[in-house]
């Protein structure tokens, strides 16, 4: 698909029912969940900067674009950017970066209200509502049929207030949010509430661990799309962590009992590409 086709079909997902918009972090992991059947893609920023040696955040933007142009490329798919808290400490700064977001083939991208700032954790929401606005100006602008979702990073910021996240969520819808996030929330309790709070625009649910739902259950709950963070990426990372762990620390190699076949990875990628 074109990228207009890409950008219609992804909003067009978030009409009705639920799927899963899982996170791959490189073009391997990328178009392998493409091969499974998945209809859409979302950009993980910790699975990201882990495969380049950085903690979650170290990537600035430009090595974020870069990875932007790689996954928009790396599938036919459409792609949402988690696109952090904008890279900028202002609203004009915002829009300027969320245009060169959509420059490089992105469906949809997502701004956060943290700061990074331990002792002010998330933004006053006047602050936040600015940028939002910005960045929804900024899709106008543009042309782009580009989705823009708005995060409240409250039970990821150690702010667990879901009164004040369920505040923030709607501000931004107003603001022009199509799309509402607030990571972190487990509940059914939490999830409907959230739900209920800025329907009907469609919520996306963050199931980053094990978790008892099952993808009907979260589709009961009124829930459109569900994304998994970097789990992907740090499940992985688990696989190779215990396999090097062992060799390193007990000189032993069972480690790799469980791992992929390689004849099927190459048999997968030839047929891939």
């Amino acid at each position: 698909m074109d990228l207009a086709a890409r950008r219609k079909h992804f909003r067009q997902l978030h009409a009705s029912g639920c799927f899963v918009i899982p996170n791959p972090w490189d073009v391997g992991s990328a178009r392998y969940l493409q091969g499974l059947g998945f209809q859409a893609l979302a950009t993980t920023s910790s699975g990201a900067a882990w495969s380049r040696g950085q903690p979650d955040g170290g990537m600035g933007l430009e090595d974020t674009l870069a990875h932007l142009r790689e996954m928009v490329a790396a599938t036919e798919l459409p792609v949402n950017a988690d696109f952090e808290a904008g890279f900028a400490p202002d609203a004009a700064g915002v829009a300027r970066n969320v245009r060169a977001a959509i420059d490089t083939g992105i469906a949809g991208l997502s701004i956060e209200d943290s700061t990074g700032d331990a002792a002010q954790p998330l933004r006053e929401l006047a602050s936040a509502v600015e940028r939002m606005r910005a960045a929804r100006a900024a899709i106008g602008e543009s042309g782009a049929d580009v989705l823009l979702v708005g995060r409240a990073e409250n039970f990821f910021a150690g702010v667990p207030d879901l009164d004040d996240a369920i505040r923030r969520l709607q501000a931004y819808a107003e603001a022009g949010a199509d799309c509402l996030y607030a990571p972190g929330i487990q509940t059914r309790e939490q999830i409907a509430a959230v739900v209920a709070a800025v329907a009907p625009k469609p919520v996306n649910l963050l199931i980053g661990s094990a978790s008892p739902l099952m993808l009907d259950d979260v589709a009961a709950l009124g829930v459109r799309r569900i994304s998994v963070g970097g789990a992907l990426a740090r499940s992985a990372w688990g696989g190779f962590q215990r396999a090097a762990q062992l060799i390193a620390k007990e000189g032993r190699f069972d480690g790799f009992a469980g791992a992929a076949s390689g004849q099927e990875l190459n048999a997968f990628f030839r047929g891939s590409r």
